[in-house]
């Protein structure tokens, strides 16, 4: 019994890490989520949600959604996921995939997620280096580091990535944390009336001139890098949502962009 407790505790702590705050009471889910068109009622959602927290009351996904497969739903906490039977008793942990249509159920949920948060950081904006209007086939969203070697790397290429049609934008994660030379360097780059200028000496090590009093989201951004579990620099979004792990030359990146519109998701 002491083992399963453990086991449990384990379990429920992956699940929840790096999950935002959970919605208020009476908003969770209006209507049914479903995966591929698989049937199922709000009340069947709600009856499922009930039964997770009979068997777990610490346990509160903030999505569970109908797949495919009879009586198996898929739970959210986070960029967490996993599966359980209707009944709330059993938890399956790992990706569920489709291997007749090679359809990977759980890393689409994944990708939908990603360009979500993604896209509710648009309100603040990005500092965007593109390419001419003419030439603009890709963007891509980039979650740098002023201090980080590899961001540098990257931005030392920007006008390539520019030349082989993809837009940058950037978000902040200072890997340092908040209230850090690196956060401090962001707000600063920010705050500048010339922000991809300010950008560009940063990342080359000069200093920037200009306070950082102005009003920025480098917090928020900060807190969006949690959110997706990201752990490294440069972490890139494409528009579908895959993530790209660390630097890639324009090339390769070209490449993997051209594969994932080649590739159907969703």
């Amino acid at each position: 019994m002491i083992k399963l407790r453990y086991c449990l505790s384990l379990l429920i702590l992956s699940l929840a890490a790096c999950a935002p705050p959970a919605p208020e009471a009476g908003k969770q889910q209006a209507a049914a989520e479903r995966i591929d068109g698989a049937p199922a009622s709000a009340g069947d959602i709600e009856a499922v949600r009930s039964a997770i927290k009979a068997h777990v009351p610490d346990l509160d996904p903030e999505h569970v959604r109908a797949t495919p497969l009879p009586g198996i739903y898929e739970i959210q906490i986070g960029m967490n996921f996993g599966y359980v039977t209707a009944d709330g008793r059993y938890l399956i942990a790992g990706d569920l995939t489709d291997l007749q249509t090679r359809k990977e159920i759980t890393e689409d949920s994944r990708r939908v997620a990603r360009a979500t948060l993604v896209s509710n950081l648009e309100k603040d904006g990005f500092i965007e280096f593109a390419p001419e209007a003419t030439k603009a086939k890709y963007t891509v969203t980039v979650f740098t580091d002023i201090d980080c070697g590899f961001c540098r790397r990257l931005h030392s290429h920007i006008k390539e990535y520019n030349d082989q049609g993809i837009a940058v934008r950037y978000v902040f994660f200072p890997r340092s944390g908040a209230d850090t030379d690196s956060f401090y360097k962001a707000e600063q780059v920010w705050c500048s009336a010339d922000q991809k200028g300010a950008l560009t000496q940063a990342k080359l090590g000069a200093p920037i001139a200009g306070d950082r009093s102005c009003k920025n989201p480098v917090a928020e951004q900060l807190q969006a890098a949690g959110d997706l579990g990201l752990r490294g620099t440069p972490s890139i979004i494409l528009a579908n949502g895959d993530l790209v792990p660390g630097y890639r030359q324009p090339a390769e990146l070209l490449k993997l962009l051209q594969a994932a519109e080649a590739t159907p998701t969703g």
